[in-house]
């Protein structure tokens, strides 16, 4: 097969290339498109509605739970975004289409997230220090909604969560969801029983540092992507090993993985193998790549002669 050149260093060895174009995590079949625009749609409808009645009611907890549900619309949009972006054909300068931007939007939904939570807690913080009479039955009815509409938009996602990192997110989102707006109907009884307005604001705080909690998580994981990091949960010790047992190989160097998009990881990595290596080793390997460690896209170049001088062996060089 032909030579590879890799960052302007032409090597001169045999060198041979297996590409797999499978993805990470299976993508969500066409029948979930249906269920992410009827929970992106439910989930709108409830975020404009706790929001306005959220204000008119005087409730903290509500625009925050508001704010929540807002996450997962975002949440719901990028993983849709992702699925159907894994699909778009490459062209042009975009060699790899358009599957970064999901790690672009996640990063974006991230600081977004982390603005609007430091808005609301600051309201409730205020709120703290001079508590203020709620609607009581306004939020508790909103809410109310707010777990039907959760609940159900989980349940649209329930039968593919073990199957799709993606739908798995969404469904855990949404069931999530459902807790806190549980949560907000238990403050609002409580007020209207007890007449404690301060358990409005405690609760929008609580709501808040749960929000803070997923979205820092998001924020770190979008920026490491964004870096080209391994994606968390990559063995990459064990990666080594499968590689250097593979029959034929005497050594590994220029190993690389990084993500493509949120849902697919790709594998660049020269072997140095003194007979050399057939199709069928190169194919056999990217596929129990992508079975054992989830790697989608793997590109492999054999090196027969272990000296060669090749400028990529050291562990330093990128």
């Amino acid at each position: 097969m032909g030579s590879h050149d890799h960052h302007g260093h032409h090597h001169h060895d045999q060198a041979d290339h297996a590409h797999d174009h499978g993805h990470t995590h299976v993508h969500a079949p066409a029948s979930f498109g249906r269920a992410f625009a009827i929970g992106i749609s439910l989930n709108t409808v409830l975020v404009v509605a706790e929001a306005v009645y959220g204000y008119i009611g005087n409730s903290t907890a509500l625009l925050a739970d508001a704010g929540h549900n807002l996450s997962d619309v975002l949440g719901l949009v990028v993983a849709w975004g992702a699925s159907i972006a894994a699909r778009r054909a490459p062209s042009g300068r975009f060699t790899y289409g358009f599957r970064t931007s999901t790690i672009l939007a996640a990063l974006a939904n991230a600081v977004f997230l982390l603005v609007a939570t430091g808005a609301i807690g600051w309201e409730a913080i205020l709120r703290l220090r001079e508590p203020e009479p709620v609607a009581g039955v306004t939020v508790m009815v909103v809410a109310g909604i707010g777990i039907l509409i959760n609940g159900f938009t989980a349940l649209l996602f329930a039968r593919g969560r073990k199957d799709d990192i993606n739908i798995e997110g969404a469904y855990l989102h949404m069931a999530a969801d459902a807790a806190v707006s549980l949560g907000v109907v238990v403050s609002a009884a409580l007020i209207i029983w007890t007449g404690w307005l301060w358990l409005d604001p405690v609760t929008s705080l609580v709501i808040c540092a749960t929000i803070l909690w997923s979205t820092t998580s998001l924020l770190r994981g979008s920026i490491d992507m964004s870096m080209a990091a391994a994606p968390r949960g990559t063995d990459l010790t064990a990666i080594k090993l499968f590689l250097l047992e593979r029959p034929g190989v005497s050594a590994i160097h220029d190993l690389h993985v990084w993500p493509i998009s949120t849902t697919e990881t790709a594998l660049t990595c020269h072997l140095v193998m003194p007979n050399g290596a057939g199709d069928a080793f190169l194919m056999e390997t990217a596929q129990q790549l992508k079975a054992s460690y989830r790697i989608g896209h793997t590109t492999l170049q054999v090196e027969t002669q272990p000296d060669n001088g090749c400028a990529l062996a050291p562990d330093d060089v990128v």
